[in-house]
């Protein structure tokens, strides 16, 4: 009876104690294990990439292969330690994570039954989103919820910027069509469509190129208008993040007048006037009534 209750205490130790190295970067031992973990994401990534040569793979299949099972075994290993450690498993199973996490792996056992299965490892490079974690970039997601919020916000702006532009898109590859014909390259609508669309985001491969007068004078105006244009979303995007960013500032600073200087405009938490310095004594409810 009396070993049952040590061992208890020992899991629960040693899963509290991985707990913290796994999921947490706070530790010396966390940020390791992340860093350690990132290094071996590229590195299976890097195999993978070279399995895709023939010349590599024809040369060096037994090593690769033999990696790639390694690699593989790691991540299944750190897989179930993560299931084991969390305090909650099936919250993590079911994270954006957690499903990342097992995609990653599957794919390797997958060759045993279908062999090429092997290419979906690249799903791997998704989790190295864990570096914002590694590195404490919690600020850059932050700016990125926001970017994020400004796309949500002006969505309608966009959708109608879109049209607009499939339309020039669409009429611009019908007159090439048109103007050059398929004796010049521009052999079907779509054709001609996918030109419009090279020429217009300035792109321009070069693979198909008007030859008349009139075709390049139009390239010309295309081109022109594809820089006007790439500024638009720019604009629209950058204006809602100064609304949000000039709302965020508003919402942070309230009116609390000095009772030596009388001036207002500080900050919710100030206890000090930035004017002339003196203690602000007064409640917020009041100075805004007599504001």
């Amino acid at each position: 009876m009396e070993k049952s209750p040590r061992r208890f205490n020992y899991l629960h130790d040693l899963r509290s104690k991985l707990h913290i190295v796994i999921f947490g970067t706070d530790t010396k031992e966390g940020k390791l294990f992340d860093v350690v973990l990132l290094y071996a994401i590229l590195f299976s990534i890097i195999i993978v990439m070279l399995e895709s040569v023939k010349e590599i793979k024809d040369k060096y299949q037994t090593i690769l292969n033999t990696l790639e099972w390694i690699s593989t075994i790691f991540f299944t290993i750190e897989y179930f330690l993560r299931l084991f450690c969390s305090y909650k498993p099936r919250k993590y199973a079911l994270s954006f994570l957690g499903i990342i996490d097992l995609l990653s792996i599957i794919p390797t056992y997958l060759t045993i039954f279908a062999p090429g299965a092997q290419f979906l490892v690249v799903i791997r490079s998704v989790r190295l989103l864990r570096v914002f974690r590694v590195f404490k970039m919690s600020s850059s997601m932050g700016e990125a919820n926001t970017l994020g919020q400004a796309l949500i916000s002006r969505r309608r702006k966009i959708t109608v910027f879109l049209g607009v532009v499939l339309s020039i898109v669409v009429i611009s590859g019908t007159l090439m069509y048109v103007i050059e014909g398929p004796d010049n390259g521009f052999k079907s609508i779509p054709l001609s469509i996918y030109w419009a669309v090279v020429t217009l985001t300035t792109v321009g491969y070069g693979d198909i190129a008007p030859h008349t007068v009139v075709g390049q004078t139009f390239s010309v105006i295309l081109m022109l208008l594809g820089y006007a244009i790439i500024a638009v979303p720019t604009g629209i995007v950058t204006s809602e993040m100064t609304n949000k960013m000039n709302k965020k500032i508003e919402e942070q600073t309230t009116v609390l007048l000095c009772g030596h200087c009388r001036k207002s405009e500080h900050a919710a938490d100030a206890i000090f006037c930035k004017f002339c310095g003196k203690k602000l004594e007064r409640n917020i409810e009041t100075e805004k009534e007599e504001v």
